[in-house]
C-alpha cells in the first residue's frame, strides 16, 4: 500500500445525516462563529493568525460548553422542584475519552460547528486531535461508568458521579524494544476546557489518629480524632445527554494540603522539607492504581479510596440536608451505586457520619445505610475482590475498623441464629479473613452494607450466587440480581462511525439513534446485496483509516481488504491474548511450510496495557511485538499476514479501531470475565465474534443466532471441573501436533533471537501451570479460526452475518441497562422529557 492510498481523502470524517432533530438545527453559523472567536480573543488570549490547533480547540470546547451549560443551569434552578431521588455513582474510574464530538453529537451541533469553524479557516476534524484523553480509567469498568454517566443524562435520571481527578491517571504506555514502558499521562499539561474548578467547595479528609469516647447523655459517643488531614475539592463537569434535554454532573474530587508549605522549615532552609508534607498529601490524587506492591502503595490505595468516598457522601449529605433538613429519610431521596470494591469503604462512613455526628442509634443508622446504598461486582477472580490487612486499616481508619468490626459481629450473630453450628458459613461470611494475615474483605462489606448487589450478565450473575458469594446469597436469597452491561452506542456508532450509521440511516431511516432496537429493522435486509456493497464501502474506509494508524506507529503495511482480527483490552493472563497469539504462530508456521497454498490475507491487531507491576502480561506483550517483528519482515509470507500491536490504547483509539474491525476476540478462560463491553461495540459496528461462552458473549449469542458467532471451548462448568480433577497441560500438548510445534518454537527462541531463553521459562510454567487453560482451548480455537477462513471465503454470507450482529445487539444500550437499574434497584422515574 502507498503513502497516498493511506493519506487518501475517502478516511475524512463524514457528517452523520438525520441526527439533527432537535431547535439547534436552526443554529445562526455567524453567531456560533463569532462565539468561538471571541472564546479565541478573550479567554484563551490568542488571534486567529497566532492560535494553534490546540488553542482552536480551546475556544471551541469553551464555546460549546457554555450551551451546555445554559441546559445545567436549568438542572439546578432553584425554583424548579427538586428531584425526588437522586443517584450517585461512585467510581474510581470514568474513562470518558475525549469530549468534544461527544458533546456536539448529543447537542445536534456538530455541522454547525464545522460550518462555523470553515468561516474562520478552521478544520473541526483536525482541532479534534488537539484534545487529549482523559485519563481517568483503566478499561471496562471506567469506560462502563462513562456510558452510564451518558445515559442517566439522556433517559433523564438525575445523577452525580462521583470520583477523583488524578492528575496524571493511568500511565501513558509506550514500546522500548517490544517492552512497555509506563510514562506519565499529562492530559492535565494544557488545562481542561470542560471543568469547572470550585476551590470553594470542600471537605475535610481525615486519617489516623485515635478515637475517643465520650459521654453525652446515657449513651456514650465515639469521637474520632485524626492525625492528619486533607482537603477535598471539587471539580465538575458538566455531562450533556442526548439531544441536549438532560445535563448532570461528574464531581472529581483534588487532594490539596491545608498547609501549602511549611514556613519553619522553609525559613531554616530546608526548602526540600518545607513542601515534603504538601507533596505527600497531594499525591492522593496524582496517579490512578499506584502499584500496591509494596506497603507504602498499598496505603497509598487505600488513602484514594476513602479519600473520594468520604468527600462524595459529605457533599451528597450536604445536599440532602439543604432539601430536606432530615438525615433520616437519607435513603427516600438518595441512591449510591458503589461501582466495584474500590468505593465499598462509604459503608463504614456512612455509618460514622449517622451514628457518631448526626446521633442516630446503630439500628436506625444501619437500615439507612442498607437502604441507601447498592453494589455492583465486576469480577470472580480472587485476587481482584480487594482486601486490605487489618493493621493498616486500624491505623488508618481507626473508628471505621471498630465499625467494621461491629458490622461483622451483628451479622454473624444474624447467621447464627439462622444456622447453628454452621461454622464454616461464619468463616466463608466473616468481613475478616482469619487466614494468613487477618484481611478485610472489601467485597464482603460492599454486599454486606447494600440492599442489591448486581452482577453485569447472566453468566456471571449465577457464578456470584454459586461461587464468590454464594453463602450470603443463601442468607439472602433476593439481594443478588442481574443487570447486563450496555453501551452508549450513539457514541461507539453514530459518532464512531458516521459513514456505517449513514448506510444504515438510508436503509432503514435515523429512528435507531432514539431507540437502538429499531436496528432491527435491517434483520430482513441481511442478504440484500445493494446494502452489503454500501457497508463494505464504508468499512474500507475505516480500515484505511486504522491502517494509516498502523503504518505511523508500527511502520508496518497493511492490507485494507485482509481480514481485521482485533484483539483490544487490557493485557491480563485470563483474556487470553496468549491464545490468540500461539494460533498466529501456527498460521506463521503453515505458511511457510506449504507457501502454495490459497492462503487468506488477515491482520491481527492488539492494544492494551498491562499493569506496571504484573510481569507475565508484560512478557505477552514483548512476545506479540517479537511475533510482529518476525512474521511483519518474512519475505515468504507476501504479506499475507501481519501482525501489529498498538501502543497507548485508549478511548481515542478504540473509536478508530472498532469501526474496522471484521473479527472480534472475546476468548476469555470461560467463567472469568464479568461481562465484557468491547464484544458489545464491536459486534454494534459489525464484527463477528470469535468468543468462548463467557460474560456477555452468552448473551450475545442467543441475540445475534448460532450462525452468526463463532463460539469454541470449555464452558464454564467445564472449566471448574478440570479444576477439580487438576489439569495436566502436559497430556493436550503431546495430543496437539500443532500446539507442541507452536510451543517449542517460542521455547527454542525462534521469536527471540537476540535472548534465546527469553520465554523458555514462560513456557515452562505454562505447561506446568496453566491456570487459565489455554492449552485446553487451543484445538478448538484453532478449529473455529479455520471456521473463521471458512466464512470470510463467503463474502456475501459474512456480510449477511455482519448485519445480523448490528441489527439485534442494539438491546445491549447502556440506556436499557440504566433503565433496569432506575426501576429495580434505586427506584428511580427517569424523566424522558
Amino acid at each position: 500500500m502507498t503513502d497516498a492510498a493511506l493519506a487518501s481523502p475517502e478516511t475524512a470524517v463524514r457528517p452523520v445525516r438525520g441526527s439533527v432533530d432537535t431547535p439547534n438545527a436552526v443554529t445562526d453559523v455567524k453567531k456560533l462563529s463569532k462565539e468561538i472567536l471571541a472564546e479565541l480573543t478573550y479567554s484563551v488570549g490568542r488571534t486567529p493568525q497566532t492560535a494553534s490547533e490546540r488553542d482552536w480547540f480551546v475556544a471551541t470546547a469553551l464555546a460549546v460548553r457554555d450551551r451546555i451549560v445554559d441546559r445545567w443551569s436549568l438542572e439546578h434552578d432553584p425554583s424548579k422542584p427538586k428531584p425526588a431521588k437522586r443517584v450517585y455513582y461512585l467510581s474510581l474510574e470514568f474513562l470518558i475519552g475525549r469530549l468534544l464530538f461527544d458533546a456536539l453529537h448529543n447537542l445536534g451541533l456538530t455541522e454547525e460547528t464545522r460550518e462555523a469553524l470553515a468561516t474562520l479557516g478552521v478544520d473541526l476534524d483536525k482541532i479534534k486531535t488537539a484534545e487529549p484523553d482523559a485519563a481517568l480509567g483503566n478499561g471496562g469498568l471506567g469506560r462502563l461508568a462513562a456510558c452510564f454517566m451518558d445515559s442517566m443524562a439522556s433517559i433523564g435520571v438525575p445523577a452525580f458521579g462521583y470520583g477523583i481527578r488524578y492528575d496524571h491517571g493511568l500511565f501513558r504506555q509506550g514500546m522500548r524494544d517490544g517492552w512497555q514502558q509506563e510514562y506519565p499521562e499529562d492530559w492535565l499539561s494544557f488545562g481542561n476546557p470542560w471543568e469547572f474548578p470550585h476551590p470553594e467547595i470542600d471537605y475535610p479528609i481525615g486519617f489516623g489518629g485515635y478515637v475517643e469516647q465520650v459521654m453525652e447523655g446515657p449513651e456514650p459517643r465515639h469521637v474520632w480524632r485524626p492525625g492528619e488531614t486533607v482537603e477535598a475539592v471539587a471539580f465538575d463537569t458538566p455531562v450533556v445527554g442526548w439531544r441536549g434535554r438532560h445535563v448532570n454532573t461528574l464531581r472529581l474530587w483534588s487532594a490539596r494540603a491545608p498547609d501549602p508549605i511549611s514556613l519553619d522549615a522553609f525559613n531554616r532552609g530546608d526548602y526540600v522539607g518545607a513542601l515534603a508534607d504538601r507533596v505527600r498529601i497531594e499525591s492522593i490524587s496524582k496517579i490512578l492504581y499506584p502499584s500496591d506492591e509494596t506497603p507504602n502503595g498499598q496505603e497509598l490505595r487505600l488513602r484514594q479510596e476513602y479519600f473520594f468516598a468520604s468527600a462524595s457522601l459529605q457533599d451528597l449529605i450536604r445536599r440532602h440536608l439543604e432539601e430536606t433538613g432530615d438525615i433520616r429519610t437519607l435513603s427516600d431521596h438518595v441512591a449510591i451505586q458503589l461501582n466495584d470494591t474500590h468505593p465499598a469503604i462509604a459503608v463504614p462512613e456512612l455509618m460514622r457520619i449517622l451514628v457518631d455526628i448526626h446521633g442516630l442509634s446503630w439500628a436506625d443508622a444501619w437500615k439507612i445505610t442498607n437502604a441507601t446504598f447498592s453494589y455492583t461486582n465486576h469480577t470472580l477472580l480472587p485476587e481482584a475482590l480487594e482486601s486490605w490487612p487489618v493493621p493498616l486499616m486500624e491505623r488508618l481508619l481507626p473508628r471505621h475498623m471498630q465499625i467494621i468490626y461491629l458490622i461483622n459481629a451483628l451479622e454473624l450473630e444474624a447467621a447464627r441464629e439462622k444456622r447453628p453450628g454452621d461454622d464454616h458459613l461464619l468463616s466463608t461470611i466473616s468481613l475478616i479473613e482469619e487466614g494468613a494475615g487477618r484481611r478485610v474483605r472489601m467485597g464482603v462489606l460492599a454486599f454486606t452494607g447494600s440492599h442489591k448487589v448486581n452482577g453485569v450478565s447472566a453468566l456471571h450473575t449465577e457464578l456470584m450466587k454459586q461461587t464468590v458469594f454464594r453463602d450470603l446469597h443463601g442468607l439472602h436469597p433476593d439481594r443478588i440480581v442481574n443487570k447486563t452491561n450496555g453501551i452508549t452506542f450513539r457514541r461507539w456508532l453514530a459518532q464512531a462511525n458516521p459513514g456505517l450509521t449513514n448506510v444504515l440511516i438510508d436503509a432503514i431511516g435515523p429512528d435507531f439513534l432514539d431507540d437502538p432496537t429499531k436496528l432491527e429493522k435491517l434483520v430482513p435486509l441481511a442478504g440484500d446485496s445493494a446494502l452489503q456493497e454500501k457497508i463494505v464501502a464504508a468499512r474500507r474506509v475505516n480500515k484505511l483509516a486504522l491502517a494509516k494508524v498502523i503504518q505511523e506507529r508500527n511502520e508496518v503495511y497493511v492490507d485494507p481488504d485482509a481480514l481485521f482480527d482485533v484483539q483490544i483490552k487490557r493485557i491480563h493472563e485470563y483474556k487470553r491474548q496468549l491464545l490468540n497469539l500461539l494460533e498466529t504462530v501456527a498460521i506463521y508456521n503453515a505458511m511457510r511450510a506449504q507457501p502454495m497454498r490459497a492462503w487468506m490475507p488477515r491482520v491481527k491487531i492488539f492494544a492494551g496495557k498491562a499493569a506496571a507491576s504484573y510481569h507475565t502480561a508484560k512478557l505477552i506483550i514483548k512476545l506479540a511485538n517479537d511475533i510482529a517483528r518476525t512474521v511483519n519482515s518474512d519475505p515468504t509470507l507476501r504479506g499475507l499476514l501481519k501482525v501489529a500491536f498498538l501502543p497507548n490504547y485508549n478511548v481515542s483509539l478504540a473509536e478508530i479501531i472498532i469501526p474496522a474491525a471484521d473479527l472480534s476476540e472475546q476468548i476469555s478462560t470461560a467463567g472469568l470475565e464479568a461481562s465484557g463491553t468491547g464484544n458489545m461495540k464491536l459486534a454494534l459496528n459489525g464484527a463477528l465474534t470469535i468468543g468462548t461462552l463467557d460474560g456477555a458473549n452468552v448473551e450475545i449469542k442467543e441475540h445475534v443466532g448460532d450462525d452468526n458467532i463463532f463460539i469454541f471451548g470449555l464452558t464454564a462448568q467445564e472449566v471448574e471441573a478440570r479444576k477439580r480433577r487438576g489439569y495436566d497441560a502436559h497430556a493436550a500438548v503431546e495430543a496437539s501436533s500443532t500446539l507442541r510445534q507452536v510451543l517449542e518454537s517460542i521455547r527454542s527462541g525462534v521469536f527471540s533471537p537476540d535472548d534465546p531463553n527469553r520465554y523458555r521459562g514462560f513456557v515452562d510454567g505454562l505447561l506446568n501451570h496453566d491456570t487459565f487453560l489455554v492449552t485446553a482451548d487451543f484445538d478448538a480455537y484453532f478449529a473455529a479460526q479455520r471456521q473463521v477462513y471458512k466464512k470470510w471465503r463467503d463474502r456475501p454470507d459474512w456480510m449477511k452475518s455482519s448485519i445480523i450482529n448490528t441489527a439485534k445487539v442494539g438491546w445491549f444500550s447502556s440506556d436499557r441497562t440504566i433503565g433496569e437499574y432506575a426501576k429495580e434497584i434505586w427506584n428511580v422515574t427517569p424523566d424522558h422529557a
